[in-house]
Order: structure tokens, then sequence, then C-alpha cells
């Protein structure tokens, strides 16, 4: 029986040191478990904040690197309103004014050399064929003493000039002769007869410009037609250069209130005209002008 006793005391006895041992290894494993997991919830949780940090860093650097791209769009948008604005205060262009054209047109003839000027309201007849023509007086001869003289340019005063007047036509025109010597022309093979006696009146030598010229003049006409031709010479290129300044008057200046013209103003004109003219150094010779403009017609040049 005591030995049977013995026996099962001590079986209880390892059974509970067993237990002992049991409790004491799994309450020492809980605390190493806690403190484990207590670890792994720390390292876990900073995980989560080194995680969270990365994404938000992740999230700047996406906001820095589309911030740039971003930007075009609204430099896009913006210039709309620049514009508009600079529209808006742009000043209305004003309509061009056009150019006033010269009073004065130029006249050249390379065959002569002849320059000169003359109002853009007159007329201009220019050819080497065609002889002067005055409506109130009819043809107006050459006056060289030489045969051989080519009309070069004629322009004429618009028929309108003086309305309420005796004006019928006024004219300057240019002939030029290449048979005549310089001694020749300073003679007319007509000249003026005016005077009181009959006698023809010499010719006087006048100075128009920086130029010595020869004048004469002519004067001729019925009770209802008058013609007064003044005629200059001058000698240049080998050639006589002859100018002629012409006024025509028609009709009875007392009857139906029409007033004689002012001769000294009508010939004021015309010899503003040949002040200007220039003669060049060198001219074409006529040949080869016909064979440029096919019918030595010059034209005036503005």
């Amino acid at each position: 029986m005591a030995t049977v006793w013995k026996s099962t005391n001590q079986k209880s006895t390892d059974q509970a040191t067993n237990k002992t041992i049991s409790r004491a290894m799994l309450s020492s494993w809980s605390r190493q478990q806690k403190l484990a997991m207590i670890a792994g919830f720390a390292i876990l949780g900073l995980l989560v904040f080194v995680n969270a940090c990365s994404k938000q860093s992740s999230k700047s650097a996406l906001v820095a690197v589309s911030s740039p791209a971003s930007t075009p769009s609204t430099s896009a948008v913006a210039p709309v309103p620049e514009l508009a604005a600079t529209a808006a205060v742009q000043p209305v262009p004003t309509k061009k004014t056009p150019k006033k054209r010269p009073a004065n047109v130029t006249y050249s003839d390379a065959n002569s050399g002849i320059l000169f000027l003359y109002p853009r309201k007159f007329a201009l007849i220019s050819s080497n064929r065609d002889q002067p023509h005055n409506a109130a007086v009819g043809d107006v001869p050459m006056n060289f003493v030489q045969p051989g003289g080519v009309a070069v340019a004629t322009v004429a005063l618009p028929d309108n000039s003086y309305p309420g007047t005796d004006f019928g036509s006024a004219f300057f025109n240019v002939n030029v002769n290449r048979n005549v010597s310089e001694e020749q022309c300073e003679h007319f093979a007509f000249v003026d007869a005016s005077n009181a006696d009959g006698e023809p009146v010499d010719a006087e030598k006048v100075k128009i410009g920086s130029t010595d010229m020869q004048m004469t003049s002519d004067f001729s006409g019925t009770a209802s037609q008058q013609s007064e031709t003044q005629y200059y010479h001058s000698y240049n290129n080998g050639a006589c250069y002859e100018y002629v300044l012409g006024l025509g008057t028609e009709g009875f200046a007392t009857e139906g209130g029409i007033k004689h013209v002012d001769r000294n103003e009508v010939f004021g004109k015309l010899e503003k005209i040949l002040t200007s003219v220039t003669v060049k150094a060198n001219p074409v010779e006529p040949e080869h002008v016909a064979e440029q403009t096919g019918a030595g017609v010059a034209i005036g040049k503005e």
C-alpha cells in the first residue's frame, strides 16, 4: 500500500511539476510573443509611415514635374485677352492721301537734245512731220533762211484758257534745222514789217535765261482774226534751234461784251516755257531715233 501511494504521489508530483513548467514556459512565450507582436506592429507601422511619406514625396515630385507641362496651356490661353487688348488700342489706319502730281511736265527729245518744262494742263503735240497749226491763225511757217527745218514739239494752251475774251489759241513750238550755219542762224527768212513806214524791223539780240538768242516778231490779221508770232533762234550742236511763241485772237472784241485778251499775260506764260529750255550736248542722230521709234515721233516724258 505504501509503495502504491508513493508511486501515485510521485506521479502527481511530476504532473504538477510539468504543469508548473508548462505554465512558466507558456507564460514566458506569451511575453516574448507579445514583444514580437509589438515589435512587428511597430515595424509595420513604420513601414506604413515610410510608405505614406514615399507616396507623398512621389505626388509632390509628380506635381513638380507636371507643373511645367501645364504652364504652356496657361500661357496659350493668356495671350487671348492680351491680343484683344492690343487690338482694342490699335489706332484706326488713316486713308493715304494721294500724292499731288507736279504742276509742270518735263518734255525731252533724244533726237534734238531739247528739254523743257510746260504746265500739265497744256496740250503737247510732238512730231517731226506735222507743222504746228493755230486755230485762229492757220499754219505757222518756220522762219529759217534755208530749207530743211524739222518740227520737234508744240505745246498749246487750252481753248478755254480765257473765257469772255477774244482769245483763240496760243502755242509754243520748237523747230530744228541742221542745214543752217551758225552765221545764218542769226537771220530770219522774214522779219517784222509792222513799223510805221513799212520797212522791215531788224532782228534783235536778247538773252533768255543764260542763252543769247536772236529774236524777231510778225503780226498779221483781219478784222475778225489776228495773229502775233515771236521767233527766237540759237545755235547749238551744229544746228539752228527755232522757238516760236504764237497768239491768235478771233471775233470782234467790241461786241457782245467780249474783251481783248491780255497779250502780255499770254506771252508771259509762253516765255516761261522758253526760259526752261535746255539743249543736251550730244543728241542722238536722227536715223537712230527713227529706228527706235518707227515714226520719228518724240514723246514727252513726265
